[in-house]
């Protein structure tokens, strides 16, 4: 099967239509305050606006109440939502069927969680670090997922690049990757150099 590809972190509009262009199908606005990438409803909605109906639109999220997160996917008409720290399956039920649920993989890892998230739309897993909630930057042992028994679309992100992205796939066995920092020249900014090459490995393989 093709592997999908999304770009997160996107921060400004023309970045959004460029990872649209090259073929991007998930496109990732980050809400939390702890990350340089964080965006208002205001910052985000001329990027939802440029890509509306290309791509299927991401919000992200950390730990943030319920209300809050409902009141952004009404504003801006978001498709999917992730969440990145310590939610459980009740908090999250309120999003039935349109939940991306993050886990950070470390060498502890249990597969058997995911089956509490049994009304989520797929799952993400990064590299497990202290006091961070993705966005790590930092390649992982991908092969701790593979074999996953789930239906669910399965996310690969943490250290991607153009360098490992084939490699990264092959080991876990994941149907979507999640890019951010690898693409970049600064954080939020998106390098289209880097852009284009990792398109290029992907859709290579």
């Amino acid at each position: 099967m093709r592997t999908r590809v999304k770009i997160c972190g996107i921060t400004r509009a023309r970045d959004a239509r460029l990872a649209v262009d090259l073929g991007a199908e998930f496109v990732g606005l980050n809400f939390w305050p702890g990350s340089p990438r964080c965006l208002s409803i205001d910052d985000a909605a001329p990027i939802v606006e440029a890509v509306r109906g290309q791509a299927t639109l991401v919000g992200v999220w950390v730990d943030a109440p319920p209300d809050q997160v409902s009141s952004t996917v009404e504003s801006l008409g978001l498709d999917l939502l992730q969440f990145h720290g310590d939610e459980g399956p009740d908090s999250l039920e309120a999003f039935s069927g349109r939940v991306i649920k993050a886990f950070r993989v470390g060498s502890q890892f249990d597969p058997a969680r995911l089956a509490s998230y049994e009304s989520a739309w797929g799952f993400l897993f990064d590299c497990a670090r202290p006091g961070q909630y993705g966005g790590t930057g930092l390649a992982w042992p991908y092969e701790r997922i593979a074999g996953l028994k789930t239906t669910k679309p399965v996310m690969v992100a943490g250290g991607l690049g153009s360098h490992n992205v084939v490699e990264a796939v092959r080991r876990s066995g994941a149907d979507i990757v999640d890019v951010c920092s690898g693409v970049e020249k600064r954080p939020g900014i998106k390098d289209e150099t880097r852009m284009r090459r990792f398109f290029e490995e992907v859709h290579n393989a």
